[in-house]
């Protein structure tokens, strides 16, 4: 009898001992291992759009933060930035160095519609995630075309379209006025501020720029002499900086309407000046730092310390370390979903499976959603008005919703 017993015991021990490697498998793409996962970022740390770099670099510092507390399912974060200047042909260089010599898993958060473009079908036919890039765009939600692209933020389409609604109920009597970067980003945004009008306001004047001007100063001259009394401000931060200044030294006092990509506070609104800057409106989706509503709040507390420890010497009041901050941990939400399969088709399958996540920084009611057929996981915003001092939200939060 105890013979017997001690034989079933050994036959059920070896079963557990077949059963657990199989249970326990790992599977790795290039830039995955039982020890690391290989991440790489390109951002504009030089050129026109520098002052996006501040997003980069917070997210060095966060994963610096997941590191120090462990990694992600045990894996340290090896995060690989280099910096494109703004140039889509310096981006293809950067993200041909990234997937064929640093071999990572996958690049996020690429920064900027015309760097993104560039390497849009590169990343596709490497089948390599591209993800939550760092731009608007709609056409970052196009899973049947690009499986391997995904955004992150509000596309500006839907921005756009908020913009409409904005204006059809509080000025519809108003002459618009656009200035917007000559390239898909501008112009995704400006259709969708067309589209949501439907032709119910007239557009009296309409100005591009490209990257590589100096300034907008006689752009503005002509818009204003354009008799609008609505101004949509389409520009990267530079420029929108530079938009507001004019704006205030010749005395033209617009609806001023300006997008959400640079209405930083310490990136933007303190170079213009805050009294230029009085009055302007946009619109939201993250905390701002410097809204004493969240003073209390315990979200903002994590992020003050996070920055304190992580990040001392970044900009507390620029919400590009909030968003950089929030972005990355929405990549982290994403690996952990992944478990032990770190395949390039399970992190595009996870990032594709976010149900209700609200990192704490997102302002309260907006969650991100996505889905196989869904790759645009934050569609709702909320507007909001420069006091001089600060952003104050007004109004519901709405959603601006485009299909791809």
């Amino acid at each position: 009898m105890l013979s017997r017993r001690l034989l079933m015991a050994t036959a059920a021990a070896g079963l557990v001992a077949v059963a657990t490697p199989a249970a326990a498998q790992k599977k790795y793409d290039t830039g995955a291992s039982d020890t690391e996962i290989k991440i790489g970022n390109i951002n504009p740390y030089s050129g026109p759009a520098s002052a996006y770099g501040l997003i980069g670099r917070t997210i060095g510092a966060y994963f610096k933060k997941v590191n120090d507390d462990g990694g992600i399912n045990g894996r340290k974060i090896n995060y690989i930035s280099y910096d494109d200047g703004y140039s889509p042909p310096k981006a293809v260089e950067q993200a041909r160095k990234l997937v064929e010599s640093d071999e990572v898993l996958l690049i996020f958060q690429s920064l900027g519609t015309p760097s993104n473009t560039a390497i849009h079908k590169y990343m596709n036919a490497k089948k390599v995630p591209q993800l939550f890039v760092a731009t608007g765009a709609t056409k970052w939600g196009d899973p049947k075309s690009f499986p391997w692209t995904m955004g992150w933020q509000p596309n500006y389409q839907s921005e756009g379209r908020i913009y409409a609604q904005y204006l059809l109920k509080n000025h519809p009597q108003g002459k618009v006025a656009i200035l917007y970067q000559n390239d898909d980003y501008g112009k995704d945004y400006v259709k969708g501020l067309k589209d949501g009008l439907g032709g119910k306001i007239k557009i009296v004047a309409e100005a591009p720029y490209e990257p590589a001007d100096p300034t907008v100063d006689s752009q503005i001259i002509s818009l204003k002499a354009s008799g609008a009394d609505v101004f949509f401000n389409v520009t990267t931060p530079k420029f929108a900086a530079q938009a507001i200044k004019k704006m205030h030294e010749i005395g033209w006092k617009p609806v001023h309407l300006l997008n959400n990509v640079s209405n930083s506070v310490g990136s933007v609104l303190k170079p213009a000046g805050f009294e230029a800057a009085k009055g302007i409106l946009s619109t939201g989706y993250i905390k701002d730092a410097t809204d004493p509503t969240w003073k209390d709040d315990a979200g903002l507390k994590e992020w003050a310390a996070f920055m304190d420890k992580y990040f001392p010497e970044g900009d507390k009041t620029s919400s590009f370390t909030v968003y950089g901050y929030t972005v990355a941990q929405t990549l982290v939400q994403v690996l952990k979903q992944c478990g032990d399969d770190l395949t390039r088709a399970n992190v595009m399958k996870q990032a594709a499976s976010l149900k209700d996540f609200a990192p704490p920084m997102l302002l309260p009611g907006i969650k991100i959603n996505t889905s196989s057929t869904d790759f645009y996981p934050i569609e709702q915003m909320q507007m909001q008005r420069f006091t001089g001092e600060r952003w104050e939200l007004f109004g519901p939060i709405i959603s601006g919703e485009v299909g791809s």
